[in-house]
């Protein structure tokens, strides 16, 4: 039983392990019951469309029983402590699925007890299954992704940290973000991408489009007022005029066979022109169905 709490706590070869087998729940089912007996519980402190479903849906699929928390449903709330809830529920289930906006270290505290296996669906720091989703949608569309570059538009958010972090886990795989100035990721997980990468040099960060180089293979970008946590500056939107990805700017990092990513929700108009997200070259859509697959085998991973 493993917990998947970081993309730092993982190689290179746990993950690439991971995005395969979610690359293979891609295919058509049916699918092998490997969590048959299994119980999932799935626990959401915030607001989830695609996550909350997703893990619902494969681990179902998988042949898990499945039971869903609320943000008031666990004595939690009234000062259960984070260890005695995860000892409780370590006689119940197999494994908890946690999204929260808080620290990750509140799921290392969930994860120390030893059982059940904990996921992070979702912190403040990272969005680890999204990246295993993403990972997943640039392998299927094409295959190998040493030598892929792939270019982040808007807020250094979760996504993008998670995004940074399994860049660096995969030799030859190139991630640039380009974020307004105050809105990038922060020096320490620049640190840790690089720390993870070995020494190859795959991960930049930079404010304006004038400093990326080369060709890109897919363009990325997420809703910019993520998890609906207001940001500091009551003025804050006029820093990310100029970084909506319309089709001039995928125009002007076109590679060959580019392609147009985002985490969604979207809000069209704001971080996405409304003809790339609907577009010929958008995969908005399939990565969404990963959402699923990723989370298949995450659990596949963490419980066989």
């Amino acid at each position: 039983m493993r917990n998947l709490l970081s993309l730092t706590d993982l190689t290179s070869a746990e993950l690439d392990d991971v995005v395969r087998r979610a690359v293979r729940y891609g295919a058509p089912g049916p699918f092998e019951k490997v969590l048959a007996d299994r119980a999932v519980g799935i626990l959401f402190l915030k607001t989830s469309t695609r996550t909350r479903t997703s893990f619902w849906a494969g681990a179902t699929r998988l042949g898990a029983r499945v039971i869903t928390y609320g943000p008031g449903d666990l004595q939690l709330n009234t000062g259960e402590s984070l260890e005695d809830t995860a000892r409780v529920l370590g006689e119940y289930l197999d494994a908890l699925v946690v999204r929260t906006n808080g620290d990750i270290a509140d799921l290392r505290r969930l994860g120390a007890v030893g059982r059940p296996a904990i996921v992070n669906a979702l912190t403040e720091n990272e969005h680890p299954t999204q990246a295993v989703a993403d990972l997943a949608t640039l392998t299927e569309e094409f295959g190998e992704l040493g030598g892929r570059h792939l270019l982040y538009v808007g807020e250094g958010n979760s996504t993008a940290a998670a995004l940074a972090l399994a860049a660096a886990l995969t030799p030859g795989f190139r991630f640039t973000l380009v974020c307004p100035a105050g809105y990038g990721l922060p020096k320490s997980l620049l640190d840790a991408a690089a720390e993870l990468s070995g020494g190859r040099h795959q991960v930049d960060q930079h404010e304006s489009f004038d400093d990326v180089t080369g060709r890109v293979d897919a363009v990325y970008t997420s809703r910019w007022q993520t998890m609906g946590v207001d940001k500091a500056d009551p003025d804050w939107l006029t820093a990310f005029q100029g970084y909506q990805v319309d089709a001039a700017l995928i125009d002007r990092f076109r590679g060959p066979h580019t392609v147009f990513l985002h985490d969604l929700p979207a809000v069209r108009g704001d971080e996405v022109d409304a003809a790339v997200l609907d577009g010929p070259d958008s995969r908005v859509w399939r990565q969404a169905h990963h959402k699923m697959t990723a989370a298949m085998a995450v659990l596949d991973w963490c419980l066989t």
